[in-house]
């Protein structure tokens, strides 16, 4: 029943879209409403609006960290196992994805899932993160750089700890995140991707 309730909890904290709430804070246009309409840093950055995007990936990658940890560090006292973990992984990811909040019209994950990673272990997110800093920076696409990572992170894991079943959910993170780019694969193979930087049309 607590693992449950963790769940639950894990979801609505996830469903809180830092895109939206900022740029309502700052504003500026609901990024629902332009560009790739994802409520996303990278989006919110194409408002022409820096410190909004910032603190757009913040709100978003602590939701995800704070989710884990909170669970991780209350685990013995309510005798959670791994099982509970990443349960509640999974589920605050997926509050982003639909939050139920902004009648479940979320964002991709990205930064969320890094905050889930940094709460599994901060080496696991940092290496993570370090991958989509060299994609990005090498290639200028936000969106390449989100997959390439996503692709790494179960590796990543798996080097670290080994098959357990918090590895399955950064597999099915990992998996969910690759599905919400599915429009930016085909972007990318067409060329018509955005690069990072350029602004809303």
């Amino acid at each position: 029943m607590i693992t449950i309730l963790a769940g639950v909890i894990a979801y609505l904290l996830g469903s809180l879209s830092f895109a939206v709430v900022v740029s309502k804070l700052f504003g500026i246009a609901d990024p629902r409403t332009y560009g790739s309409k994802n409520p996303g840093a990278t989006n919110v950055l194409r408002s022409g609006n820096k410190k909004a995007a910032v603190l757009t990936l913040i709100g978003d990658a602590f939701k995800g960290w704070l989710a884990v940890w909170l669970v991780m560090h209350f685990a013995p006292q309510l005798q959670l196992d791994d099982g509970a973990v990443a349960l509640v992984a999974i589920a605050v990811f997926l509050g982003h994805l639909w939050p139920i909040f902004f009648k479940f019209v979320g964002g991709k994950g990205v930064a969320t899932a890094a905050g889930v990673l940094l709460g599994l272990n901060l080496w696991l997110g940092i290496g993570t993160m370090v991958t989509w800093l060299a994609v990005a920076f090498a290639f200028r696409y936000s969106s390449l750089a989100a997959l390439i990572a996503a692709i790494f992170a179960p590796f990543y894991y798996g080097l670290l700890f080994g098959p357990d079943i918090k590895l399955l959910a950064v597999f099915v993170m990992s998996a969910l995140l690759i599905y919400r780019h599915r429009q930016n694969i085909g972007n990318l193979i067409n060329g018509k991707e955005s690069r990072l930087g350029s602004k809303k049309k």
